[in-house]
Formats: C-alpha cells, structure tokens, sequence
C-alpha cells in the first residue's frame, strides 16, 4: 500500500510540528519560581477572609451574642489575629445577650482586632456602646475586652449619656458581661433639657 502526501499536508505538520515547539518553549520559560518576585508584605497577607459574616454565639442552646461584620480578615504571619473591618457605611456589631434572649448590651466600632493566643480583642475607632437596661451610651475611642482577666476597659477619654446628663471621665472599665459600667476619672457632669 502506498502513501501519498501532498504538499498541503506536509506544510501543515511543519506548521504543526513549529507551533508546538513555540509553545512548549513558551510554557518552559515563562513561569518562574522567584521568592524576590513575591511583594515584601506577602508575610502579612490574610490567609482567610469571610465577607457580610452574621456569627451568632450560643451556650447551651442560649443565644449569648451576635456578631456583624462587613469584613474579617484571619491572619496566621506575624502574629495570629483576626480583624474585624467595616466597609462603607456599615460597621463592625456586637450584640450581647442575657442569656434568654434578651439584648444586653449593644458595641460598635469601625474595626475590631482579635489576638487568638492573648484572649485579648480590642474596638477601635469611634466606638459606641449601649446598655439596654440603663439607657446609657457610652462613647470610646477604643475599648478593649480582656477575657482572661473578665474586663472590659478603655483608658482613653470617655463621653457618657443619660437621659439629659453627659459625664465626662479618664476612661471606662467593666466586667466582660457589662454588668458594672464604670467612668473612671470623672471629669464633668452636663445636663440638659430636652
């Protein structure tokens, strides 16, 4: 049996046969495996990230806080923490519970950084806290929640609001439930009519 080639043929497999070796040198030379090509923050890069997070806690079938949050952001380099980021207009929420159902107490902050191996989260820039029960809000510059020592404190000045009073002090401090909410250091007491 005889084979027969035309012309045609036989420039096709020679334009094959070059756009193959084309590729292949192409392939084999254009990735390389440089850590000096690697941004020099690369370290500091978030190894998760959950965008619009709804966490609810609960302890035995209680719900005990809820948490929102535009943007988390878990860091594993060089140090392990968790950032909480608002985004636009919507900042970071924490709502706590008493246990049955009822809200608490009320914290707001335009981010938020949890440090896994200290128990430590601190609130931070313009943060907002509402106690329920009194009817007070309380207004930070950060706050920050120590679980291992049951404390919730800021040591920056504090604004506080009552009804028609607003107390100035030093700082703030409380149980990490909110049940002692105290102004330390204070400095005035303004009140107003409606």
């Amino acid at each position: 049996m005889r084979t027969y080639f035309n012309d045609n043929s036989i420039g096709a497999c020679r334009w094959l046969t070059l756009l193959s070796a084309c590729l292949f040198i192409t392939l084999t030379t254009s990735c390389k495996n440089d850590k000096d090509m690697l941004p020099e923050d690369w370290s500091d890069s978030a190894s998760q990230q959950v965008t619009d997070a709804h966490v609810h806690r609960t302890e035995d079938g209680k719900l005990q806080l809820k948490l929102e949050a535009p943007l988390i952001q878990k860091y594993e380099r060089p140090v392990v923490k968790t950032i909480y980021r608002s985004r636009g207009n919507q900042r970071v929420s924490l709502i706590l519970y008493d246990g049955i159902d009822k809200k608490k107490t009320y914290i707001e902050a335009g981010e938020a950084t949890s440090y896994d191996d200290r128990d430590i989260m601190e609130a931070y820039d313009s943060v907002v806290v509402i106690d329920y029960g009194s009817g007070d809000t309380i207004y930070l510059q950060d706050l920050i929640w120590n679980s291992a020592e049951d404390r919730i404190y800021s040591e920056h000045p504090v604004r506080a609001k009552n009804g028609n009073r607003i107390t100035l002090g030093d700082g703030f401090v409380s149980n990490q439930r909110m049940e002692n909410m105290q102004i330390i250091h204070q400095r005035g007491i303004i009140e107003f009519e409606d």
